[in-house]
């Protein structure tokens, strides 16, 4: 099988990539900063290499022999994070990815890009691939930046690396080892540790079925295009309700709006910094639950085979997961 390197190994859909490309048979190397921590990796019959993406040196090294690299590494922050940094790792850590497999000869660039990258379209329209990215049309730090990093691979590809973009939606699932915002609200909704819920709802999708999507994406997808690799629209009450369903903990009932939980956002989002905890919902986070997420997976499924699990599914194994991992108490 060929020999891979993932960007973005420690990341929730890297970390199950990378579970599934051993699986597979793949020769993998995990390309992670410097004092990163790798415990849950080191099981792994895998090789490291340590780097950052904004030093093309350290990507070339690391690059060495691979026929395929997926790049996963990025800021996905939706909080009021620094842009800076998020510009530097987002986009001139794309640009720095595909110089460094040009001049390692790498054959194929699996990028990760996202949903967030495509244009919006007014509500009832399903939103398929597009190969016009572009920073304005789209809202919120990281949307631009993965739109802008997107872009500039699609327009500067050449035969070698062929490059593949994928765009997941909102991803949750097991082996989430850094909880994120969706994956807090799962473990605080089952801690009854959560009083309302949020009007609104967005497109989730499986992390295991995300990692499944983008290897098919290298092993059948076709250089210079896009695959959304989407799940279903839920809303925050169902998806509350499925958990209470799961844990037999009971669902909050009352609902907060969107327009107040957006205006204020901003000074949730300081309340948590200063408790040094992650916030449920940041203004874009409850922007996003408002706008339209009606992707189509019809490209996806007919050249690669994909296919997405129920939600439900995705739940039971997510919460269970955090149980294992002493994030959930079972009552």
């Amino acid at each position: 099988m060929p020999k891979c390197v993932v960007t973005g190994a420690t990341g929730h859909i890297g970390n199950v990539l990378i579970r599934e490309l051993v699986q597979k048979g793949y020769e993998v190397k995990a390309f992670v900063l410097e004092g990163e921590d790798i415990t849950f990796l080191q099981e792994l019959p895998i090789e490291f290499a340590y780097g950052d993406v904004r030093k093309i040196e350290t990507l070339k090294q690391a690059f060495k022999g691979a026929e395929i690299v997926f790049h996963l590494a990025g800021i996905i922050e939706i909080g009021s994070t620094n842009k800076k940094l998020m510009r530097e790792v987002n986009i001139q850590g794309t640009k720095n990815v595909l110089q460094a497999c040009k001049e390692e000869k790498v054959k194929k660039l699996i990028y990760t890009s996202s949903v967030h990258a495509i244009k919006e379209e007014p509500k009832g329209t399903v939103m398929t691939e597009t190969k016009t990215f572009s920073s304005e049309l789209v809202k919120g730090s990281y949307a631009k930046t993965k739109a802008e990093a997107t872009k500039y691979l699609l327009e500067n590809a050449t035969e070698m690396p062929e490059v593949i973009i994928t765009h997941p939606s909102g991803v949750i699932g097991p082996y989430e080892y850094i909880p994120s915002n969706l994956g807090r609200l799962v473990i605080d909704c089952a801690n009854k540790k959560i009083g309302a819920y949020l009007d609104g709802g967005y497109n989730f999708v499986d992390v295991r079925d995300v990692a499944d999507g983008i290897i098919k994406a290298a092993e059948k997808g076709k250089a210079g295009e896009c695959y959304i690799l989407a799940g279903s629209y839920v809303s925050v009450k169902d998806l509350m309700k499925m958990i209470e369903d799961i844990t037999h903990v009971k669902a909050p009932k009352f609902k907060i709006a969107r327009w107040f939980a957006f205006a204020t956002g901003f000074l949730s989002e300081i309340y948590y910094k200063i408790r040094k905890q992650k916030p449920l919902f940041t203004s874009y986070a409850v922007y996003t639950l408002g706008t339209n997420s009606n992707f189509s997976i019809e490209k996806a499924k007919k050249e690669l085979g994909y296919q997405p699990r129920n939600i439900k599914e995705t739940l039971k194994d997510t919460i269970e997961w955090f149980k294992k991992q002493g994030k959930i108490i079972e009552k």
